[in-house]
């Protein structure tokens, strides 16, 4: 069985602030430089039965940034989605920060986007700049690239549909609102029906911002959406917005758990609590806001800690990575990889029941 390791470092950290000392827990890793880039001219092309993504959101260009990418580039991936806020730059140097992405990955490399906060609306450069110089790669896509799309993988007999949402966003038309009965959640629901009728094995979705957190924040999306992945028992949720790695348990609506607060954890909602996971039985949630900018706290000890299998941040393990997947038919495993300093690991697999 696959587990989750915590690393002695990370333990002893978690330690000492329970204990209310200080010390040198709250030092991000400084890391080597950053690797050289390693462009790979023509991208990966997708093996039969198999399909091989990456996904990190919160870079920057950092030296840990630069880590990641390079990371990224080594893993040779089909294709990577970059889970929002991306340069933190001022509006108008947005294909600087693409021509560092395509330095490390490649200009034709699939980096596909759902943006962030940051640039939504043109905080920190604008999500249709971005769009423009890191444009889909993928055949098929459908929806709007860079707000809310779905695109199956491969094109022609797909293992994975991804659909791709931006709840709790505010875009230059204002807030997008994906409440249960709005135009955005029954898009989303859509989607995933769909790709069910369509007898696609599995279902990705990714947003920037989580409901579930241990991070800072509270549940921007709302739990409408939460509820909607969940009820439709979506087989990995991706996140980023919190600088930090976390992954719930398998959550799951059932007879026993009508609903999933943001607020307050409940058990009966927790479908499995290890690594090794079945498909169907619920969904997992993982949030890789570790992909360069400066990590954040996590805080085990709120009330909805016991929805977590591991965690990593500033005061826990601190680890800049990006989270590295393969999707055969059979089943999902993935990892974390670490970029640079740090040592954190986490890994978990959702097998395909024997029932089909």
């Amino acid at each position: 069985m696959l587990q989750v390791v915590r690393r002695a470092v990370g333990v002893v950290c978690l330690a000492v602030l329970a204990a209310g000392a200080s010390g040198g827990c709250a030092t991000p890793p400084t890391g080597p430089p950053p690797l050289a880039p390693m462009v790979t001219t023509t991208p990966k092309p997708i093996e039969a039965g198999l399909v091989h993504f990456t996904a990190a959101g919160d870079y920057s260009s950092s030296t840990e940034a630069r880590n990641v990418l390079a990371g990224i580039a080594s893993a040779r991936p089909n294709l990577h989605f970059a889970l929002g806020d991306f340069s933190y730059d001022r509006e108008g140097t947005e294909s600087e920060w693409c021509d560092l992405v395509t330095s490390y990955v490649g200009a034709d490399f699939p980096f596909q986007l759902i943006a962030g906060n940051h640039e939504s609306d043109g905080q920190n450069g604008h999500i249709d700049a971005f769009a423009k110089c890191l444009p889909n790669r993928l055949p098929g896509l459908s929806g709007e690239y860079g707000r809310q799309y779905y695109v199956d993988v491969p094109a022609d007999d797909p293992l994975v549909r991804f659909i791709m949402i931006s709840p709790g966003l505010r875009f230059d038309d204002g807030d997008w609102n994906y409440d249960r009965g709005t135009k955005r959640y029954q898009w989303t629901e859509s989607a995933i029906d769909e790709a069910r009728a369509a007898e696609i094995p599995w279902t990705v979705v990714g947003m920037h911002k989580p409901c579930l957190t241990i991070g800072r924040y509270s549940c921007d999306p709302g739990e409408d959406v939460l509820n909607l992945l969940l009820s439709e028992r979506v087989d990995l949720v991706l996140n980023g917005h919190e600088h930090l790695y976390q992954r719930t348990k398998q959550l799951a609506i059932s007879r026993t758990c009508r609903a999933v607060s943001w607020s307050q954890a409940d058990n009966a909602c927790i479908a499995d609590s290890d690594a090794t996971l079945e498909h169907g039985d619920g969904t997992v949630i993982v949030t890789i806001g570790t992909g360069g900018n400066d990590l954040r706290d996590v805080m085990p000890t709120k009330e909805k800690a016991p929805y977590f299998a591991a965690w990593s941040g500033l005061n826990a393990s601190p680890t800049f990575g990006f989270l590295d997947v393969a999707v055969s038919e059979s089943r999902i495993t993935a990892k974390f990889i670490r970029a640079g300093a740090g040592e954190f690991v986490d890994e978990f697999v959702i097998e395909a029941n024997s029932g089909g």
